[in-house]
């Protein structure tokens, strides 16, 4: 018997819980009210409360992936796995013009939504509650495109080795350099989920290579580029910038981000 999903920690119900399509072209809305006539509603696509929630919190409130793994008390792979469902299903619902619904899953609403210290609030600000969680998450294992003299390699495709970071309570505990073993791009994913890894940093990479990753369930920081030791102590530092269109650079020992 399968075990039933934990809750979700959600900080608030959506105001709306069902999205219909309609046209903005009088002639094209007649048309299809008289072939709704004729034919059934298509079924709703269904996000489920977690899954909007997430979307929430790293789309709406501009929140990383493992600040809202904290405020919803789950690990970063459950984010990361939620985001692309949520994403998938909100892509479908506008390409195939069925309804929207929000509904079920597995959750608990907060219960001090708003007041002094929300999900919201604790993402912008902190809270002592979350960054406690966040520094007694046990371990980490990073990767990071690696290069002989040490800097981060531009085409995660083409890599010939990673830096393997094990990382436990915001520090690092021990580092080795992997041999790729000849693979590449898709490829990479496995050998990296193999390796344990949950968090990457490299430079450029193609839409297939994250995809295959995001189906690993690995957190990506692309774009980097200087030492992968300088950027691994900006991650822990909280300073490395995460995004798909990112560059990275080190200027007089800071490390900065920018889009």
């Amino acid at each position: 018997m399968a075990r039933p999903a934990k809750p979700r920690r959600i900080c608030m119900l959506p105001p709306c819980r069902l999205f219909v399509p309609d046209s903005s072209d009088p002639a094209e809305a007649a048309t299809a009210a008289g072939a709704a006539k004729s034919k059934a509603t298509p079924a709703p696509v269904v996000l489920t409360l977690d899954e909007y929630e997430c979307l929430r919190l790293l789309d709406y409130e501009g929140g990383d992936q493992a600040l809202c793994a904290a405020a919803m008390d789950v690990a970063r792979t459950t984010v990361q796995a939620m985001y692309v469902r949520a994403r998938q299903k909100l892509a479908q619902a506008l390409v195939e013009g069925r309804p929207l619904e929000i509904a079920g899953g597995s959750y608990d609403v907060c219960d001090t939504p708003h007041a002094g210290c929300c999900c919201a609030e604790r993402l912008r600000h902190g809270c002592p509650r979350i960054s406690a969680k966040k520094r007694s998450e046990h371990t980490m294992k990073l990767a990071v495109t690696y290069s002989p003299d040490g800097q981060i390699f531009q085409h995660f495709g083409k890599t010939q080795a990673f830096k393997v970071y094990d990382i436990e309570k915001g520090a690092i505990q021990a580092s080795e350099v992997k041999d790729t073993e000849g693979q590449g791009h898709g490829a990479l994913a496995g050998l990296l989920r193999g390796w344990g890894v949950d968090t990457l940093i490299c430079g450029g990479m193609g839409m297939g290579a994250k995809n295959a990753l995001a189906d690993a369930g690995i957190e990506i920081y692309a774009g980097c580029t200087g030492a992968a030791d300088d950027a691994v102590a900006a991650l822990l530092a909280g300073t490395l910038a995460k995004s798909d269109a990112a560059t990275c650079d080190h200027h007089h020992g800071e490390h900065t981000c920018h889009a």
